[in-house]
């Protein structure tokens, strides 16, 4: 008999838990009626169809194809594998190159034909169902609801889906907000006075420039916000899904299909304000828009609150750079600007001194082989026996599910017995899920440790040439190089800074486990800037 393997799906946590089982139940008497042994069951619960990404089950599914433990999937429909026609027709190719056939109870042998159709199908009902939404959505806002998230300074009223309600104590913030924006003041600095009265953000930790400014395409931000005019704005953004990730991105639709309508009782900024605040240049204090020019762009953080750090300002040839949380909202005690320059070449010198020291480095290898065997120690045989047990679970629960299909136990003795199988093999699969894999021992390989002296010396040479940074050389950087720490330093001392890295890309290439490479602090040399009174 062939083996055939049983795969379900259902969309929303909205829809019952219980579609599953009856998606199973169903594929298992076709099973049986066409003479298959059901050799594993597959499922995804709450779980779209427009992407494969992020489906565990189907993930699982092609892993076990692969291996060989199944001759035949069988599904409800094939718009429970996917209802995009790449993915699914995608799904097709593969199986059917390993031997693997495809047969829905409703349609039979699934073959390139309805494949091509149940995936256009599947495409077009997504779409339909995309645009049904936004009518609704419109609707909505054409009767003075709210059809996104919530702003602040207004709250949901309980019971009735889409109204808001103001809040007065926000509201008297967002009154104080733009009141000091028509005073002069820039978003940085309303943002700083807001963190200092200890005023809770919308979000997140601080109050921010962004938080104030936001962004004038997509009308967010506090000052840019329409509602706060008595004016709901809809369909600023639409979503779209990364092919290659599964996540959604918003992009930001013209102007002319945004759509506007009249919500007086959200006012909270008097008209004449609200337009005096925007009709001004915006403040931002920001400066130009850099795509990681330097070479720790990006990488930098603040020693105090972790923060990352940007540019500060350029005087002269010196570029400095300073804590990005305290430049935009004073929330950092680290007011200090850093030479950049001099951190560059700090880094760069450090990490050289690191690799060439074949000591230290075996240090590390060594020292994290022995900690991870410590960690797993005491657990191997806890994780062989869960296994085990779980193998058993499994084995039991096919066997009394085979045994119902093909009628040798009754309807009643199978509800009395699966769920207890079910609630058992979940949680021996939790338990299994939180138990360590084996540690894997790592070697050192020289020829990389090599190989990334030779870059940071081209490197160095590029640099004091033509102070000329490639796109090529800062990818090799980052291979090792996860975050660059810099610690203010106490007074008449010098910053100190703390290179985190990558042991994975100087071992073993297999090795997914990050590890950290410091072996201490570097005090930055002469060159760095000295602590500035006033600064």
């Amino acid at each position: 008999m062939k083996r055939a393997a049983l795969y379900a799906r259902y969309s929303s946590d909205l829809q019952t838990d219980r579609s599953i089982e009856d998606q199973i139940a169903l594929c298992s008497d076709y099973a049986g009626k066409q003479d298959l042994t059901i050799a594993t069951v597959f499922h995804d619960r709450a779980r779209s169809g427009a992407s494969i990404v992020g489906r565990d089950g189907v993930m699982a599914m092609m892993d076990a194809a692969r291996d060989g433990l199944f001759d035949v999937l069988i599904v409800e429909a094939l718009d429970r594998l996917s209802r995009d026609q790449e993915d699914l027709a995608g799904i097709y190719k593969r199986l059917t190159h390993l031997g693997i056939e495809i047969r829905a109870v409703h349609d039979g042998r699934a073959d390139i034909v309805q494949i091509g159709i149940r995936g256009l199908v599947g495409a077009l009902y997504l779409q339909d169902l995309a645009q049904k939404v936004r009518r609704g959505m419109a609707g909505v806002v054409r009767d003075g609801r709210n059809a996104g998230g919530k702003a602040y300074g207004y709250a949901p009223v309980p019971g009735r889906p889409g109204e808001l309600s103001i809040v007065p104590d926000e509201a008297a913030i967002v009154l104080r907000i733009f009141e000091e924006a028509a005073a002069g003041q820039a978003p940085r600095d309303i943002a700083g006075g807001l963190n200092d009265d200890n005023i809770a953000p919308p979000r997140g930790r601080y109050w921010s420039g962004g938080t104030i400014n936001g962004n004038p395409k997509r009308g967010y931000g506090i000052l840019q916000n329409a509602i706060y005019d008595g004016r709901i704005v809809w369909n600023r953004v639409h979503m779209v899904k990364d092919p290659d990730t599964g996540r959604r991105q918003s992009r930001v639709n013209p102007r002319t299909e945004w759509q506007e309508h009249a919500a007086e009782h959200l006012r909270i900024v008097p008209a004449p304000l609200f337009a005096a605040v925007n009709s001004k240049p915006a403040r931002t204090n920001a400066a130009p828009a850099r795509k990681n020019a330097r070479l720790l762009s990006g990488l930098l953080r603040c020693g105090c609150c972790g923060s990352g750090m940007s540019i500060k300002d350029t005087q002269g040839k010196i570029t400095r750079i300073m804590c990005t949380r305290a430049k935009e909202s004073r929330s950092c005690t680290n007011l200090r600007p850093y030479a950049l320059d001099h951190i560059e070449a700090t880094v760069l010198d450090g990490l050289r001194a690191r690799l060439n020291d074949r000591a230290l480095i075996d240090h590390y290898v060594a020292a994290y082989n022995d900690e991870h065997q410590q960690l797993y120690s005491g657990q191997g045989a806890s994780r062989e026996k869960a296994a085990q047990r779980l193998d058993a679970a499994k084995r039991e629960y096919d066997r009394v599910l085979n045994a119902y299909v093909k009628g040798m136990i009754s309807e009643a003795e199978a509800e009395q017995r699966l769920p207890e199988l079910r609630s058992e093999r979940q949680q021996l699969e939790s338990a299994l899920a939180v138990l360590p894999q084996p540690p894997k021992v790592v070697t050192l390989k020289p020829a990389l440790v090599a190989r990334y002296i030779r870059d940071l010396e081209a490197l160095e040479a590029s640099i004091a040439d033509n102070g000329f940074v490639s796109e090529e050389a800062k990818k090799h950087l980052r291979n090792i190089v996860s975050t660059v720490t810099v610690y203010p330093p106490k007074p008449g001392e010098l910053p100190t800074i703390q290179i985190d890295g990558y042991l994975s890309n100087l071992v073993d290439q297999d090795l997914k486990q990050r590890a950290s490479l410091r072996g201490g602090a570097m005090v930055a040399g002469e060159g760095l800037e000295p602590p500035t009174p006033g600064l």
